[in-house]
């Protein structure tokens, strides 16, 4: 073989390799467009937002390359963190809350933002407990999103828009929500030990809804806690709607209880948990318990801040991508 044609050869190698090192390099280096919103009430309360964050954190940990950002459907925390935001005076003496809080959107806006940057495959992923109003009309404006149809099937806004269940599991078969309050109750096996640990009983006080029929999952998650933990007695109440305080003092009467163990059964440790539930005001479940003759010891510790809870909503997540056929990195 001549000199002339081993070069050509080699040249021709030479050149394959190229392209095909370029198409690699381009394929693996292609933006990705799988986003995650994290859909939460939100709270005003700085050091609660440590709920919402760990969520955050641990799903960054499952899912490192996927862009993760947080919404929050009340207008009304909404617009508080936007005033913060530009009062440096506030800004300075909060330096841990994150910019994206200060500046954060609700849940149209930001899918509408990732949308813009590129994203079309979108998972909104909610925080909420239980199955109820927020939940729902949470629900109602991503379907709505998702139901857009153009002309051009290529001027789609989104490939997929979805979203996932409450902790507490939502409607359907296709992931029995007895299923769902089984793995929240074995991811709260820390507060049955600290229960058990000081000797007292546990009540929870849940968020509740006077205008939706949503008392039944928290009654049945305390069922469950029971069943699971027969040492240590487990109550739960809401701070709107059934069941009520009211209904959880019967119960400890009844039980001959005298020592309780006071803890939020909400992603955060905010406003209500703060005061509803251990504040200094006479109407407040601590100072109502305490009236009542009971020993109580209130652990303002919102559920997100738990690890093993936290991790049901990316147990959620990734089911929710898996039924969907989406891959998450």
């Amino acid at each position: 073989m001549d000199t002339f044609v081993k070069r050509s050869i080699l040249l021709s190698a030479l050149c394959f390799f190229l392209i095909h090192s370029i198409a690699w390099g381009q394929e693996h280096h292609k933006k990705p467009t799988q986003a995650v919103v994290i859909a939460a009430f939100g709270t005003t309360v700085p050091e609660a937002l440590t709920g919402i964050l760990n969520v955050r954190d641990r799903m960054r940990k499952q899912y490192p390359n996927t862009e993760i950002r947080i919404a929050f459907t009340s207008n009304m925390i909404r617009a508080i963190w936007h005033k913060r935001q530009h009062d440096p005076d506030y800004v300075k003496a909060h330096p841990a809350v994150p910019l994206d809080i200060l500046a954060v959107q609700g849940p149209l806006a930001t899918i509408a933002n990732l949308q813009d940057d590129g994203f079309t495959t979108i998972l909104v992923q909610p925080t909420h407990v239980g199955l109820g109003e927020e939940y729902l009309d949470l629900v109602s404006y991503v379907q709505g999103l998702a139901s857009i149809r153009t002309i051009k099937e290529k001027n789609q806004p989104f490939k997929q828009l979805v979203i996932g269940r409450p902790a507490l599991g939502a409607m359907g078969d296709v992931h029995p929500y007895p299923q769902d309050i089984e793995l929240v109750a074995k991811s709260l096996a820390a507060d049955i030990a600290q229960a058990a640990k000081a000797g007292s009983t546990l009540v929870y006080m849940g968020h509740g809804n006077d205008f939706f029929p949503s008392g039944g999952s928290y009654l049945q998650f305390a069922d469950t806690m029971n069943r699971l933990n027969p040492g240590v007695k487990t109550y739960i109440g809401t701070v709107e709607g059934f069941p009520a305080l009211v209904h959880v003092l019967e119960q400890l009467k009844r039980d001959k209880v005298h020592k309780v163990l006071l803890k939020p059964f909400l992603t955060v440790a905010g406003d209500h948990a703060q005061n509803d539930m251990a504040g200094p005001a006479a109407d407040s479940w601590k100072s109502i318990l305490t009236k009542e003759g009971f020993e109580v010891m209130p652990v303002l510790q919102g559920l997100g801040e738990v690890d093993s809870f936290a991790d049901v909503f990316v147990h959620h997540l990734a089911e929710l991508a898996s039924d969907n056929g989406i891959q998450l990195d």
